[in-house]
């Protein structure tokens, strides 16, 4: 096996995403190792959990800094330090500026949660709710200059249910984020997904072909309620 991928998670409040790549990447054979977080939040309560798992972490205020641009150079800075080979965004709740994406451009990836290119931005629960879809869910992306606009690397999709509201949607679409991401940082640190030309490329890399016939369906007609009554008169 190849060197594995040094990750430095960046966060700003409870680092769930985070714990699930670290989660991931406790397995020896996982392709990525996280080597850092930083937040922009000293209460960020992921830090806690990071430090409990033996991950140096570090923070940069952006109340530290004079403008916008010292404060991405320090964190540019401290991922130098910590020698990042791959910038995972997991949470992280401030737009890096152009010469910061730029120098990782095509090694900086985040996670959303919505379907995109749809509901970008904040809100994307509710949002969904008020658009009346029925399916919804969660993208890992590249990072480019336009917010939530960068190449999709990977998405996973889960059902609006007919009684959900914004919380028990945020709570379903978690689910799947914790899943996803690992999955996507390691396709990153394998090469098996890169970023080229404005794309997102896949190399030596097949769909597992029980993806081809799998369907998310809401209303799901085949979960309907039994008319009890029909069904006595039918059977024998």
């Amino acid at each position: 096996m190849s060197a594995r991928k040094r990750t430095v998670v960046l966060i700003s409040g409870r680092g769930s995403n985070m714990t699930a790549l670290i989660a991931a990447a406790s397995n020896p054979d996982y392709p990525a190792e996280i080597v850092g977080v930083i937040s922009d939040r000293a209460n960020a309560a992921g830090l806690g959990i990071a430090a409990a798992r033996g991950i140096a972490t570090k923070v940069i205020s952006r109340a530290d800094y004079s403008n916008k641009e010292a404060h991405d150079g320090a964190i540019d800075a401290a991922l130098v330090s910590f020698g990042a080979e791959i910038v995972a965004l997991a949470g992280y709740m401030r737009i890096l500026g152009a010469r910061f994406v730029e120098k990782w451009l095509g090694r900086m990836i985040n996670i959303h949660p919505a379907l995109l290119p749809a509901f970008k931005g904040l809100d994307t629960h509710a949002r969904a709710i008020r658009a009346g879809i029925r399916i919804h869910g969660c993208t890992v992306h590249f990072v480019t200059l336009d917010m939530d606009d960068g190449p999709i690397i990977a998405q996973a999709a889960v059902p609006v249910m007919v009684g959900d509201n914004e919380d028990t949607l945020a709570a379903r679409v978690l689910k799947a984020e914790h899943r996803l991401y690992p999955l996507a940082l390691g396709l990153v640190a394998e090469g098996k997904a890169r970023m080229e030309g404005g794309r997102t490329v896949l190399a030596h890399f097949a769909d597992d072909a029980d993806n081809s016939t799998s369907v998310v369906m809401a209303p799901d007609p085949l979960r309907e309620e039994t008319d009890l009554e029909h069904l006595a008169r039918i059977t024998p």
